[in-house]
């Protein structure tokens, strides 16, 4: 009875749970709850979407601007460390500058110091430790014998010769057209024989010749160191350019282009813008320029000088002739008796008011020996060193050593040139060793009695400068000039001109010149001694020969 009752109970249970009125919409609203459903998830993954775009998007510009931030960091470590960079760049070329200062102005006032005797010593190589140098006794005995007695000579040969060159000068200048011609000068004397130091024969009086074109011209002289358009190569060089003397610095146009018939200059009048004839042009200047040409003034003046010597030759008992095809005025006095005399009459362009010259040739010498081209040409000082030697002089003691010691050397050079060929050394060479030494040592030092440790000091300057391959020209770049001597600014405020830099790339001439100077200091006691009278022994004992 009890499991029949649990029984019905059960089965009425079952009824009212699965009876439909108890959830009416439960099967019935299943397809609308799962479109909803889904509609709201697109709904939603839009909207993720949406989000996800909106975060990527500030995530790419926080990116941005992180770049952005990094990179101005960038920039501004990198224009610190160019700030610093500058700082350092600029520091370094301050005391750039400061070391080239110091050294123009150790250059300026202790380039000819020779320093003192241990280290001109330590520049002197092994092989010179053993080389005796001639005592007192034998150099004043050398000195007197050998050439104390050219003096003489020299001065009765210059007399004759610059008494014979006023009168063929004087003859040129009446056979040139005065209208057409160049307008020559009087000559002046120049060099060792009237700077009285010329001790070999034969004895060759150099005399220079300035010349300046006619009216309506003029000479305007370009120096290298006046401008930048020369190159290193070129130092010591110059142009000269022929002008109007009316036409300024740059020249006018009608000068330069053609003008038509019917046209004229408002500068210049018909009269004074006609051209330079053609004889004019072939006869100063390169072919097509207006600068003047050494090999056009060469032919001309041998021309004229020839004309001037068939005019006055009846005059003379003697012939006259050109000595060297190469110079213009290397001229040969012949007598009947054989005889012969020789000096040279070199034709030069004055430079603006100064006693400095453009010169044409060097005969003789290897200071010119590579000039860039005819329109250039070389500065001589030679009337300026003549008067520093003859300024410097009157402050010496009487009789001072100074041309003793050119003599000597030059003498010695000489001679060893003519055992073992020429070299690049020469004696203008030696002559700047000597400029450089008198405005280095007091007066005192040039006392006769101190030859020998003058004539040392010479040739340990010398030996120190072929080391170096520096000898510096004495009045280019060199501000201590007396001021006496009128020398123009624009020379001492120039850069030094190393008068050895041709032998720097030139390794066998340098060689050669070397090699000349080791022979002449090894030969020197037997060269000297070639020369002098027998020095008794009482003049000699007490005196050591010191090597160098």
């Amino acid at each position: 009875m009890p499991v029949g009752l649990f029984r019905v109970c059960l089965l009425v249970i079952t009824a009212i749970v699965n009876h439909p009125l108890f959830f009416p919409k439960e099967n019935g609203t299943v397809p609308e709850n799962t479109e909803e459903i889904i509609q709201k998830m697109k709904e939603r993954e839009e909207s993720l979407r949406l989000e996800q775009l909106r975060l990527e998007r500030e995530i790419a510009d926080q990116e941005a601007t992180q770049a952005a931030l990094e990179k101005a960091v960038v920039v501004e470590e990198s224009k610190e460390e160019k700030v610093r960079w500058d700082m350092w760049t600029a520091l370094s070329m301050v005391i750039f500058l400061l070391i080239e200062l110091w050294r123009q102005d150790f250059q300026e006032g202790n380039w000819q110091d020779i320093g003192g005797e241990e280290d001109d010593m330590a520049v002197l190589g092994k092989a010179f430790k053993g080389v005796a140098f001639p005592d007192k006794a034998v150099l004043a005995s050398f000195y007197e014998k050998r050439i104390l007695g050219t003096t003489g000579d020299m001065a009765r040969m210059r007399e004759m010769v610059e008494g014979f060159a006023d009168d063929l000068l004087e003859a040129l200048r009446s056979v040139c057209n005065r209208d057409a011609d160049m307008e020559v000068e009087d000559c002046m004397g120049v060099g060792s024989m009237y700077e009285n130091w010329r001790v070999r024969k034969p004895f060759v009086c150099d005399l220079i010749v300035p010349f300046a074109p006619p009216e309506p011209y003029c000479f305007r002289c370009q120096t290298w160191c006046s401008t930048d358009s020369f190159p290193p190569d070129e130092q010591g060089y110059g142009t000269i350019k022929v002008c109007r003397a009316d036409e300024d610095a740059t020249g006018c146009i009608c000068d330069k282009t053609k003008l038509g018939e019917d046209m004229l200059c408002l500068l210049h009048s018909q009269v004074s813008s006609t051209k330079p004839s053609s004889e004019m042009e072939d006869l100063l200047c390169f072919k097509n320029t207006q600068y003047l040409d050494a090999d056009q003034v060469m032919k001309w003046f041998q021309i004229a000088v020839t004309k001037a010597w068939n005019r006055i030759s009846h005059k003379y008992e003697f012939d006259l002739s050109f000595s060297l095809l190469d110079s213009p005025g290397a001229l040969k006095i012949k007598f009947k008796s054989g005889k012969s005399i020789a000096f040279n009459l070199t034709p030069v362009v004055q430079y603006e008011n100064s006693d400095v010259y453009f010169i044409s040739h060097f005969p003789r010498s290897s200071l010119a020996a590579d000039i860039p081209s005819s329109t250039h040409w070389f500065l001589t000082f030679a009337v300026y060193e003549r008067r520093f030697i003859q300024l410097v002089s009157k402050t010496l003691p009487a009789n001072a050593c100074h041309v003793s010691c050119l003599q000597i050397l030059s003498f010695l050079h000489g001679k060893q040139c003519s055992l073992t060929g020429p070299s690049g050394l020469t004696n203008y060479h030696l002559k700047t060793v000597l400029l450089h030494l008198l405005q280095a040592r007091p007066s005192q030092d040039w006392a006769p009695e101190k030859l020998e440790a003058r004539l040392q000091d010479m040739l340990k300057f010398l030996e120190k400068c072929l080391h170096e391959k520096k000898l510096y020209h004495f009045f280019i770049g060199n501000g201590k000039v007396p001021a006496e001597l009128g020398f123009p600014i624009i020379f001492q405020r120039a850069e030094p001109l190393n008068l050895f830099r041709p032998f720097v790339l030139r390794r066998d001439i340098y060689r050669k010149m070397v090699d000349t100077f080791h022979e002449m200091l090894r030969n020197m006691s037997a060269l000297i001694n070639e020369y002098t009278v027998h020095v008794p022994l009482a003049h000699t004992n007490g005196i050591r020969k010191e090597p160098l």
